[in-house]
């Protein structure tokens, strides 16, 4: 059991080992629970290669965005409880399956074991894919031991961060986290076959009506980056899920919308990176969370 302050929400909320549940904003309990485990072939290409990535699918969330793809397991929370020790073995599992890497979605609020289970190095980089709401400090638990930072700039509006995932802070902290991020993996390294060794790929997904939003982020990734330093990934995929009440959430992108932030990525002269074609936003992109590999 510990008091939990992992992430920037810092609920000071007791958590408990077998219990797979907690009180914090999370959820969560002490132990990683878990909703998949398998390889992935959706990610950027120099995550996914032809192998694909050893993807890790961890169940709550910091954020709980209204718009969340995967809300059976960050809101839902469904998923099983397992220890550290069972964690490195499905590290262990993926590679021998041949997997690129060993990609971990969304693990903010288990941190802690995360680091825990990479002491010991592994044999293929480590991606730590999440929401970009991270707290500095328990970024440094990762220093050393994970290589590629998947980090989501969701928000440039504090409007929008309040309304669509409560965190009216998102910005500052997550530019703040990113910068971290950098500092301690530095540029993009690629091996032979152009599958990404070191870095940081910051993702932005395109939300409908809020075009400005994503133009913000877009200027915030130039201004910040030298071309070679970071790479961007625009995301097309928005796709309405259930639950979302949101009118203008209620509907994919329009072409003209594609059309008018594409003109915008573009314009602004960040070249390294990728957008995702608008016929990307398909339900079948969602994995099935059916405890695969748990």
């Amino acid at each position: 059991m510990f008091t939990c302050n992992l992430c920037p929400r810092k609920c000071n909320t007791q958590r408990k080992a077998l219990t797979h549940s907690g009180k914090g904003f999370c959820n969560m309990g002490e132990n990683p629970v878990i909703a998949r485990a398998a390889l992935h072939f959706w990610e950027e290409p120099p995550i996914s290669g032809t192998n694909g990535s050893g993807t890790i699918f961890f169940s709550g969330c910091n954020l709980k965005c209204v718009f969340c793809q995967n809300e059976d397991i960050s809101s839902g929370c469904f998923g099983k409880e397992i220890t550290v020790e069972r964690l490195r073995e499905i590290y262990l599992e993926l590679i021998n399956k041949g997997a690129h890497n060993i990609n971990l979605v969304t693990g903010t609020h288990f941190i802690n074991a995360i680091a825990k289970s990479l002491e010991e190095p592994l044999p293929v980089p480590v991606v730590y894919n999440c929401g970009g709401y991270e707290s500095v400090n328990s970024l440094k638990l990762l220093e050393n031991k994970v290589q590629i930072y998947l980090p989501d700039l969701k928000y440039a509006d504090d409007e929008l961060a309040i309304k669509y995932s409560d965190a009216p802070d998102y910005f500052e902290i997550a530019t703040n986290a990113i910068k971290e991020m950098y500092r301690q993996v530095g540029n993009c390294e690629f091996d032979e076959d152009g599958i990404m060794t070191k870095g940081v790929i910051i993702r932005h997904l395109i939300l409908p009506n809020n075009l400005e939003n994503t133009k913000r982020v877009i200027d915030w990734v130039k201004e910040n980056f030298n071309d070679g330093e970071v790479l961007f990934s625009l995301m097309s995929q928005f796709t309405p899920n259930k639950t979302c009440k949101i009118p203008e959430l209620s509907r994919r992108l329009t072409q003209n919308e594609y059309d008018e932030i594409e003109d915008h990525l573009f314009n602004s002269g960040i070249e390294d990176g990728f957008m995702q074609e608008l016929s990307s936003a398909k339900e079948e992109y969602i994995p099935p969370f059916n405890l695969e590999g748990v």
